[in-house]
């Protein structure tokens, strides 16, 4: 499948780009662990459906040393042993602040709360720029039918 639109080849696109880039790395670099980052961004885009950046966020996971174990056992982390209590909050937000609008009406004051019993506040913010970001990477991607397959770690450094 060929995507419908390729984002740097536009007039416009690319200065978007170089934002959401710039966005991308002050959350990389932000004080909320990289492994949970890896973590959220491969559920987010689970639940998207975006298979271009589950394809580059599994990738890029197993390239930072994250276990296939744990990879694979992201969709389905309520059941497995494998993720720390921290991790699991985090993972629980990024459900919550990525299916708004199935009725839950965003975050539950449970999850944030249970979050924060595992995250100071500089996380927090960092966690939810994430799934923010996320949530609009996944979005442009699956609109304009981005395709999985051919990312590579390291070839947008």
């Amino acid at each position: 499948m060929d995507a419908r639109l390729d984002y740097f080849a536009s007039a416009f696109l690319p200065k978007l780009m170089k934002h959401l880039q710039s966005a991308d790395k002050i959350v990389r670099n932000s004080p909320l662990p990289v492994t949970t980052q890896e973590l959220v961004k491969i559920r987010v885009s689970q639940i998207n459906g975006c298979g271009f950046c589950v394809d580059m966020h599994t990738k890029d996971a197993a390239h930072a040393g994250e276990t296939p174990l744990r990879v694979n056992l992201v969709a389905a982390w309520r059941e497995a042993t494998v993720f720390t209590e921290a991790e699991r909050a985090a993972l629980e937000v990024a459900e919550e602040g990525t299916r708004i609008a199935d009725g839950a009406g965003g975050v539950s004051d449970e999850v944030w709360a249970n979050a924060a019993k595992h995250y100071d506040e500089e996380q927090l913010a960092a966690l939810v720029s994430l799934i923010a970001l996320l949530n609009t990477w996944n979005r442009m991607n699956v609109i304009t039918r981005q395709p999985a397959g051919g990312y590579e770690p390291g070839m947008w450094d």
